[in-house]
C-alpha cells in the first residue's frame, strides 16, 4: 500500500466523447467529439477557461456522468456502459479524488479523516489506521499533525491530508479538480510539488485547471475550449 507504482499500460481512453445537455428545444454541446489517452504514471493537466468543457470531462472522468456519445475506457474497463451500483463500485475502486474545497469533516482527527474510505471495507481497525498513517506520511504529512483535529491545520496541510485520502484505496488514478484553488500561491507550489512526487512515484494524476503556472507542473497538458481539445503538448519545461 502507498508503495512505488509501475508504468506498462494505457490508463485512461476517451474515444469521441461528446455531451449535449438539452433543456426544451435548446441543445448546449458541452464537449464535442472528445479523443486522447493517458499512460499509467502520466501526470496529466486538462486546463480551459470557464465554459471551456473541462468540468463536464472532469465529470466523466470521474464516472460522475456519463458522455451522450462515445466511450470511456478506465484501467481497460468501459466506464460509459456501467449501471449506477458498478459506477460507484469504481469510484471507490478505482478514482482517488481529491478537491478544491479540501471535503474534510471539520471536527474529526487528521488520522480518522484518511480512513474514512475504509469503514465499510472488510478491513480491521488497526488495518485502516495502519493504511492511513502510512498514506499520510507517504503524502508528506507531519506525524505531529496526525491526532489534530482538520480546521486546526494550514490550506496546505488540509490538502495533503485530502492527497492521502485519496490514496487509501490505492487508485488507478488520482483526479484532482482545481486542488489550489482555495491556496496562496506559495502553498499552492508545495501542494504541486506533493503531487509531482507521487507521480515520479509512479501515479497517474489527472488534474483539472484554469491556471498556466498550475498546469506547467504537469508533464503534459491539454487544453480544451468550446468543448473541443485544441492542444496537447509535452511540457518540455518542467
Amino acid at each position: 500500500m502507498c508503495a512505488f507504482v509501475a508504468r506498462y499500460h494505457t490508463m485512461i481512453e476517451c474515444k469521441n466523447l461528446s455531451k449535449i445537455y438539452q433543456s426544451g428545444d435548446m441543445q448546449t454541446v458541452a464537449l464535442n467529439d472528445v479523443s486522447f489517452s493517458i499512460e499509467k504514471g502520466e501526470f496529466v493537466a486538462i486546463i480551459g477557461p470557464s465554459g471551456s468543457g473541462k468540468s463536464t470531462l472532469m465529470h466523466i472522468l470521474g464516472a460522475l456522468d456519463s458522455p451522450t456519445k462515445g466511450e470511456y475506457f478506465l484501467d481497460g474497463q468501459e466506464v460509459s456502459k456501467l449501471d449506477d451500483d458498478e459506477l460507484s463500485q469504481l469510484r471507490r475502486d478505482k478514482i482517488g479524488f481529491v478537491f478544491q474545497a479540501f471535503n474534510l469533516l471539520p471536527r474529526t482527527t487528521v488520522l480518522r479523516n484518511v480512513m474514512l474510505p475504509l469503514l465499510y471495507s472488510d478491513t480491521t481497525d488497526q488495518q485502516r489506521e495502519d493504511r492511513a498513517k502510512a498514506c499520510l506520511a507517504y503524502a508528506g504529512m507531519e506525524e505531529s499533525k496526525f491526532l489534530n483535529l482538520s480546521n486546526q491545520l494550514s490550506g496546505g496541510q488540509m490538502q495533503r491530508v485530502a492527497i492521502a485520502r485519496s490514496l487509501i484505496n490505492n487508485p488507478a488514478i488520482i483526479l484532482a479538480d482545481e486542488p489550489t484553488g482555495n491556496l496562496d500561491t506559495k502553498t499552492s507550489q508545495v501542494v504541486m510539488k506533493a503531487f509531482q512526487e507521487l507521480n515520479q512515484k509512479g501515479h497517474t494524476i489527472v488534474l483539472i485547471t484554469h491556471e498556466q503556472e498550475i498546469a506547467a507542473f504537469a508533464e503534459r497538458v491539454i487544453s480544451i475550449r468550446d468543448g473541443i481539445i485544441e492542444s496537447d503538448i509535452k511540457n518540455t519545461k518542467k
